[in-house]
This record gives structure tokens, sequence and C-alpha cells, in this order.
């Protein structure tokens, strides 16, 4: 962190995020949401729509689970709109598979939003047997061969931390995903500078932190850590019994993890700081230092979401 992103340490915290695309950014704020892909041309292509409010967002707990599941299905959408705009015709030919052509032609818009949305639940699905059910199954097994008494709780929290870490790890070497990394290091920085109050250029941006507590990488890691702690009251009687239990206190998790990020995002002192250095530590992972052309469209993302009244965004 340089010294100008420590002297611009914000006292506005605002409820304006955003995600990393392919060659761009999604920004959302209190009423709209926005997106800024570069295109192969070099030129900037934005796009921006209002955003319904639902009743399920102003109910604690529930607008966890209901942010989850939005920020999934939402985020995909845009993931793939950036693919699309980001390539050229040439790429996305070679890119596009049978099925895709046979979507396109038969099912028409409306049968590829559908898609896009159960591509996202599925991609959920997987996240959800991976960080879920393969460490009980794991800690179930290796139980079997030496007994580990109260300990299979801690060693099944421990497995869980490190497969994100090393899945993060692992994909972080793919060159594409390397680069959106970089674009979420443009988000994160470009928050912070309208956080700090500063104009939004290219050379304020530049110098505030890649790191934010309110981060959906910092959320991830909450989840697995309030898992641990709820899940501990489960039984071991039964592998398939615990994962069961486990899939249906899930949303509670997540529900009570969601408004931990909440606090930890609105206040800072000693105990929100501790919560959130494990989620900061893994940013160092998923947020890299990006270039001026990333803060651009980071820029050209935000500026479009942010309210005319700024208390308006206040987280």
């Amino acid at each position: 962190m340089t010294k100008h992103s420590e002297r611009a340490c914000p006292a506005f915290k605002t409820s304006v995020g955003g995600q990393a695309l392919m060659e761009g950014v999604m920004m959302r704020g209190p009423e709209k949401i926005a997106c800024a892909v570069r295109k192969p041309d070099g030129t900037i292509y934005t796009e921006a729509r209002g955003l319904t409010r639902h009743a399920w967002q102003k109910i604690p707990v529930v607008r966890g689970v209901g942010s989850f599941v939005d920020s999934l299905v939402t985020g995909y959408r845009y993931l793939m709109k950036s693919a699309e705009v980001s390539m050229t015709e040439s790429q996305r030919e070679e890119e596009q598979s049978a099925f895709d052509r046979w979507v396109d032609a038969h099912l028409g818009e409306k049968g590829a939003n559908a898609v896009m949305a159960l591509a996202a639940v599925l991609g959920g699905a997987l996240a959800v047997a991976l960080f879920v059910v393969l460490p009980t199954f794991l800690v179930g097994l290796l139980d079997k061969a030496v007994a580990l008494g109260g300990f299979k709780t801690l060693l099944e929290g421990v497995l869980k931390i490190a497969l994100l870490v090393a899945y993060m790890a692992a994909v972080s070497t793919m060159p594409d995903i390397a680069r959106m990394f970089r674009y979420h290091g443009a988000e994160h920085k470009t928050i912070a500078c309208y956080e700090a109050g500063l104009p939004l250029t290219v050379e304020n941006v530049r110098g505030c932190s890649r790191f934010h507590p309110r981060c959906g990488t910092s959320f991830i890691l909450i989840i697995l850590i309030v898992s641990v702690l709820v899940f501990s009251v489960l039984p071991w009687s039964s592998t398939g019994l615990r994962v069961l239990l486990k899939l249906l206190l899930l949303p509670l998790v997540m529900g009570v993890s969601y408004e931990i990020l909440k606090l930890c995002g609105r206040y800072d002192n000693f105990v929100t700081r501790i919560v959130s250095a494990p989620g900061l530590w893994l940013q160092r992972i998923t947020t890299k230092e990006p270039d001026d052309s990333m803060i651009e469209c980071a820029i050209a993302a935000v500026t479009p979401v942010l309210p005319e009244n700024r208390e308006d965004g206040r987280w």
C-alpha cells in the first residue's frame, strides 16, 4: 500500500461494489448497474441499466442469501457479455460451441439467458460440492483409518480453507484469470478512490489500495469460517447425514456471514480488523495491480452508477 492510499483512508464507506470481467469491470450502485469492457479496437464499450429493489433486501440474514444468488446469476451474465464484447468475430466463432449456436438459433435471447442462469446455478453447486461435501467426505474416510476424535471439525475447517486458497492460487496462473485479477484490483482501487473523496482520475486511482474489506473474496472466506463454527455442533455419526444437515444450514451460514461482512464494512475497530484480515490476505491472490487502461475501464463502469447524492450510496 502506498503512502497516498494510506493518507486517503476513507471515512465514507459506499455500498457501490463490482466484479472483474473479461477485459472489463462491472459496477453496481444503489440504483443502477453498469459494465465497461475494452473492445478489440481499443475503445471502451459501456452499458448501464436500472436496478429493481426487492423486499428481501431489507430483511437481515435473508438478504445475504438473496444477494449471493443474485450475484452469481448477474455476475455470470455480465461475464458472458464481456467475453462477447472483448473478442473479435473470428475469436467468437472459435470459442462458440455447437451447443451455443443451437441455443442462439432455436431459443433466442431468452433461452440464452436461461442457459446462463442454469450455468451460474451449476457453478454454485460445484462450489458447494468442493467446499462443503468433499471436506466432510475426506475427513470421514480419514477418521475410519485414524481415530480423530474431537479434531474432526477442526480438520474439516482447515481443509475447506486450504482447498479455497489452493484453488485461487491455481486459477491465478491462467493468463485470462490473471488479467481478470488485475481488473479486480482496478475495481477495488476505483472504489477506494471514490470513498476517499478524490476525483476519479487514473492518477488518483492508481495510488489507492487494491485491498477492500467488502470484497466478495472476503465474503466467501467469512462463509467458510462461520460454517466451521455452525457445523461444529452437527453429528459425525453418519457422513451422509452430516452433509445433508450442512446443506440445510448453508442458507443460514450465508445470511449470517453477509451480516458480519456488512458490520466489518461499516465499522473500523480492533474486532472488525481481525475478522477482515483473512479476506484481505486472500485478496493478495485474487487482486493484482492494474495498468492504466484497466483503471480507465473501472472508472467508466463506476461513473454511471454513482448516486447524485453521495449519502444515498452510504454502506
